[in-house]
């Protein structure tokens, strides 16, 4: 793509109006040409009235230009066969009568019997020809760019929009076991009328639902909010498992500004939940942990589990969709800069790395 900042005509914000585009064009492409050709007339010391014939070929050449970009607007739509036939045929009338008409006005202007000369018309229709025909390169080679660009416009926009649609049903991936898991303690705790816990999961719940759907799939917030829904989601799970749930917050504040894709460590504590509370009776401590390195947030989460090879060597253990959905969002949303590693921890457990670009802003979709 071209870069607007650069100097020169063939850049895109020149061509947004075309029909501005294709006047100035045509007035400096015609204004060169009688320069050009009032220059060299001096030069070879001819008279003021061989200069005023070349400013009257300039117009007449101005004119059947401005014929020629009608028809091959109309000859544009048709077959490729047709549009090569028409063109050189249409270049070859105009040829001629540009030639006719630059030979008239000659022979009028210097009163050497004035009308046809053929030897003059046939001394003119190389230049005619000349200059017609690099004028119809220029119209096809211009539109042809402008096609092309606006080709790569739209490929780019179905980029974007096929990256959207993938984030979003990432975003959408999340495992529903949690909720299934939320309504059945809540049920539980109806039956077992403990009302007002039930009431505060239900509202706990109805926060954290509200939040999923209330920001865009593709949305990014930063980490101080993502923080924030993680704990909410923890206070829903901490009363199925109250004191086997140990979950810890370590945030550097100057990170806490970052931005990263929403919703993107929730599972990663639910899969610490799942292979490390869940299994084991005295539970286990899950930890977050972000920090700024330069211009790099370096964010962690691990637990106390069995770790990742006990996780591998128990067939009905997995991490499921979770890791595979995080790599994939990493990926739509940083391409290459970014890092994302599993390892177990040496003390036991398992841990999450991820390494993205410090960014305070929203990113922004690119203009087509």
């Amino acid at each position: 793509m071209t870069d607007p900042a650069k100097p020169g005509v063939f850049v895109r914000p020149f061509f947004e109006q075309k029909n501005r585009a294709f006047w100035l064009l045509q007035a400096a492409g015609w204004s060169g040409y009688l320069v050009l050709r009032s220059v060299s007339s001096i030069s070879n010391g001819l008279s003021l009235a061989v200069i005023i014939a070349v400013v009257i070929e300039s117009i007449i050449g101005y004119c059947i230009t401005l014929l020629l970009s009608t028809l091959y607007g109309y000859y544009r739509s048709l077959p490729r066969v047709s549009l090569v036939l028409l063109t050189v045929f249409t270049l070859a009338i105009a040829t001629a009568l540009y030639a006719v008409l630059d030979a008239f006005s000659f022979s009028f202007i210097k009163l050497e019997s004035p009308g046809i000369n053929i030897k003059l018309v046939l001394g003119t229709i190389f230049l005619n020809f000349t200059v017609l025909a690099g004028w119809t390169a220029l119209y096809f080679g211009i539109n042809f760019y402008l096609i092309v660009e606006e080709q790569i416009d739209q490929l780019e926009r179905l980029g974007s929009q096929a990256s959207s649609a993938q984030l979003a049903m990432l975003r959408y991936q999340l495992n529903p076991h949690f909720l299934f898991n939320t309504l059945n303690s809540i049920s539980t705790l109806v039956l077992l009328k403990q009302t007002e816990r039930a009431n505060a999961m239900l509202s706990r719940l109805s926060s954290f639902l509200r939040y999923t759907l209330a920001n865009e799939p593709t949305a990014h917030v930063t980490i101080a909010q993502e923080v924030e829904t993680l704990k909410l989601y923890l206070e829903i799970e901490k009363m199925r498992f109250e004191d086997r749930l140990r979950p810890s917050f370590s945030i550097d504040p100057r990170a806490a500004k970052a931005r990263l894709p929403s919703l993107l460590l929730q599972p990663l504590v639910e899969n610490a939940i799942k292979y490390a509370v869940t299994p084991r009776e005295d539970g286990a401590e899950i930890n977050v942990l972000a920090r700024l390195n330069g211009d790099r947030v370096q964010i962690s989460v691990s637990d106390t589990g069995p770790g990742l090879n006990e996780m591998k060597s128990r067939p009905s253990l997995s991490t499921g969709v979770g890791l595979a959905n995080i790599r994939d969002r990493l990926v739509q949303a940083y391409g290459p800069d970014h890092k994302f590693e599993t390892r177990s921890n040496p003390g036991g457990g398992f841990r999450v790395e991820i390494d993205i670009p410090f960014q305070l802003e929203e990113p922004t979709k690119e203009a087509a």
